[in-house]
């Protein structure tokens, strides 16, 4: 059985839907593990993007992706989730995933915030192809993150049912706050 740890769990479920070869984004980088399990999926064939705004982050991603052969994989963008439209044309992208809050073991003081993380999330939905979908891990609790998940989620419950399947889940018996998994297909 496998560990019910949010980013393992967004992981299965991409792979059970996703088409092997193609185009992702990892809008949050990080220290590089969805970018990493986004180069699997993608193969030879297929397309990396992935985002942060730290230095720190890229260089970490950089160092994973090396250590396992898979740095040619991934573009590596030193820039804003909420500028990813500058890097992707609409609807050609097969999966985006995020992961909002800090770098885990770095400054708490550098997140993301419920502004841009909105505006990142609505680009997103307009460069997803039709058939593609979005994994979201929002991450609150201690000194961030409230303010940004109960915004998301609000704007994620306005999204068209015609256009959008949201799938909110929660850790029901998990206390201090646990993470939200959200996944959104785009019909």
């Amino acid at each position: 059985m496998k560990q019910s740890q949010i980013t393992l769990w967004c992981h299965e479920i991409i792979a059970s839907q996703a088409p092997r070869g193609g185009f992702y984004i990892d809008a949050t980088m990080g220290k590089g593990n969805d970018t990493l399990f986004l180069c699997r999926l993608a193969g030879r064939t297929g397309r990396v993007l992935a985002f942060d705004i730290q230095e720190e982050a890229r260089l970490y991603t950089e160092k994973l992706l090396k250590s396992h052969g898979m740095e040619q994989r991934a573009e590596l963008v030193l820039d804003g989730h909420e500028h990813m439209e500058d890097y992707a044309e609409n609807e050609t992208a097969d999966v985006i995933c995020f992961n909002f809050g800090y770098l885990p073991g770095g400054d708490h003081k550098i997140a993301t915030s419920a502004d841009t993380s909105i505006t990142a999330v609505e680009k997103g939905l307009s460069i997803l192809k039709h058939g593609g979908m979005m994994s979201l891990c929002i991450y609150s609790g201690k000194d961030t993150g409230f303010e940004e998940k109960e915004a998301l989620l609000s704007y994620l419950k306005n999204l068209q049912a015609k256009k959008f399947t949201v799938i909110v889940n929660e850790y029901w018996n998990r206390k201090n706050c646990p993470p939200v998994p959200v996944f959104i297909f785009k019909k």
